[in-house]
Formats: structure tokens, sequence, C-alpha cells
């Protein structure tokens, strides 16, 4: 069991990720953690999501970050965030507009699901490779709530 709020637990996660800090990243996590990208199937197990978080932090030319817009959470341990994700490819930077819902139990995280909209990822993929060519197409990713 934490002392550290649902709030924390989950920033704690992401920022961990955005370290390429994978082990801290899993502390936060279940072992029966449910994790989705909506519209994608479902990783279920610590394992497996270690699998993919791991296997991001892996490639030198592979990145995460993000920025927190707004986060909320209730008694139940549900935490809603809204936030700009940035997935990196060497130069190639996508920047999208993520809702992600936690549930946390026992100081961890049992449920990850992210919604993103992939006509927006569409506009950021085009935007980032324009910013190949012309470097102040790409924006900076938003300032921290």
């Amino acid at each position: 069991m934490t002392s550290q709020t649902p709030i924390e637990i989950v920033t704690a996660l992401l920022d961990a990720f955005a370290r390429e800090d994978i082990a801290g990243a899993l502390e936060t996590i279940d072992d029966d953690i449910a994790y989705t990208n909506v519209s994608l199937p479902t990783i279920n197990g610590k394992r497996k999501v270690a699998g993919v978080l791991g296997g991001v932090a892996k490639k030198s030319w592979v990145g995460f970050n993000y920025r927190m817009l707004n986060v909320s959470s209730d008694e139940a341990g549900v935490v809603l965030t809204e936030r700009v994700d940035e997935l990196r490819f060497g130069r190639l930077h996508l920047q999208f507009w993520v809702c992600g819902r936690f549930e946390i139990r026992e100081g961890r995280i049992v449920v990850w699901r992210d919604y993103f909209d992939y006509f927006d990822m569409t506009k950021e993929l085009l935007r980032g490779i324009a910013a190949l060519a012309l470097p102040s197409v790409q924006k900076p990713l938003p300032a921290a709530a």
C-alpha cells in the first residue's frame, strides 16, 4: 500500500515512462492490469505491459513525453486525465490529445484506458512530416498545467 494519492500514482507512471524509467513505471501498476488504447486490443497483465513500455524505451530513436492539461479523481480511485502525448520516432514528433481513465486499487493502477482521435493523430503525423523539412511547423508541447 502507498500513501500517494491516485493522481500522484498516475502522474508517477507517466513521468517515469517519459524518463524511460520502465522499472519506476511498473512499480505503479498492478500485476493484473488491463491496459487499453481504445479501438486497439486490451493488453492484460503487468508482464505484457512491461513488454510494450520496455519496447519503446529500448529503441534509442523512439520516445514518449506528455503534458497534463487537466486531471481529477474521485473517492473510488478513478483518475481522469486530459493531456497531450508526444511520440517521437527519430526527428518525427507526433503530439495529440489523449483522455485517460485510470482505476487505482490498493495503491496500484488496475485499469489504464486511453482514448484518442485517429483524425487528430493523422493531422499530427502530417504536421510532423512537414516539420522534418520546416522545423518551425512543429509546435512545442503545451506548458504544464
